[in-house]
């Protein structure tokens, strides 16, 4: 895994942390570990002087884009990049070779699946017409769908997934689970991707909790929206380009689908792209994540990263 450790710990480990915030936030440092600040947008041996040759670890900045990580290749001991979001896929190629790249796999399950459930609701319940309703002074009341009695498909069954499955069962929901292959797990039975046609015709609701992989990308295409049935809801908690976004659109403007995005294709949305004033839409801005409860998570998680780092032990949650 090439520089995930050496031979032999040392007791003055240093990691960069992204701002004073959030080494505020990790205090007390375990033992033998020390950190600085530094945004990885300047140069480390400006921002941190002779440190820079000491520096093991460097927690990005949330949302750091991958442009920012050709600093990154001056730091001679790295041996860890610690990113705080769950996905990683703009980011793996862009550190130095040989350094070990860790996500945030776990500080975003409970905020992500509580948005999942929420937009959900929002949608079905049509929260986001009463509150355009509310700004002109317009009583309109009609009856809704219940998120109650609807038959859920999930897509992803990892930590997010997990996270929005638990969320939705007090819901009474009919949860039929996918993910990359078949399986019988603790909560049941987990269809494989290979099934999704015969899956989607009685899905009243999709929800898309995947990372974004080349085996991920685009999975949501024309024909994967044309097996949903009429009036049907797509809620999209993973990434943006999960989803074939010209597709979506074809199929919002015919109203024959409704959706409820967390994460859009590109991102940011340009102002004049077409998804603004989509009919049947609800949009968030990619804020499933950052809320009250990462940072806690987030630190547990730290902390733990640089004790291992400290003892010499392989970090959690790398990838690529």
């Amino acid at each position: 895994m090439g520089r995930v450790s050496d031979p032999t710990p040392t007791a003055d480990v240093l990691v960069t942390l992204p701002d004073a915030e959030w080494l505020d936030l990790v205090q007390p440092l375990p033992d033998g570990v020390r950190a600085r600040v530094w945004d990885v947008s300047s140069d480390p041996r400006e921002a941190l002087g002779e440190d820079a040759d000491q520096v093991r670890a460097v927690v990005l900045p949330y949302g750091s884009p991958a442009t920012a990580l050709a600093s990154l290749a001056d730091l001679p001991r790295l041996q860890l990049v610690q990113a705080l979001s769950a996905g990683v896929d703009s980011l793996v190629g862009a550190v130095p070779p040989g350094t070990p790249l860790a996500n945030g796999a776990g500080v975003h399950d409970a905020s992500t699946g509580e948005l999942a459930v929420a937009l959900a609701l929002a949608s079905l319940r049509g929260i986001d017409e009463a509150v355009r309703d509310a700004e002109q002074a317009r009583w309109r009341p009609s009856r809704r769908r219940t998120l109650a009695d609807r038959r859920v498909l999930l897509l992803g069954t990892g930590g997010i997934g997990g996270a929005v499955a638990a969320r939705l069962r007090p819901f009474e929901v009919d949860l039929v689970r996918v993910a990359s292959r078949a399986r019988t797990d603790a909560d049941g039975v987990v269809h494989g991707v290979e099934e999704l046609p015969a899956l989607l015709p009685g899905a009243e609701v999709v929800v898309l909790a995947l990372p974004l992989t080349g085996a991920t990308r685009g999975i949501v295409d024309a024909a994967f929206l044309a097996a949903m049935p009429d009036r049907a809801l797509l809620v999209n908690v993973g990434r943006g380009a999960l989803v074939d976004t010209g597709a979506l659109l074809a199929e919002l403007r015919r109203g024959r689908l409704t959706a409820a995005l967390d994460v859009v294709d590109p991102e940011p949305l340009p102002a004049d792209h077409p998804l603004w004033g989509a009919p049947g839409l609800l949009l968030t801005p990619h804020v499933g994540g950052d809320t009250t409860a990462m940072r806690p998570r987030a630190v547990a998680l730290l902390r733990a990263q640089l004790e291992r780092l400290r003892d010499g032990q392989e970090p959690a949650n790398l990838v690529g």
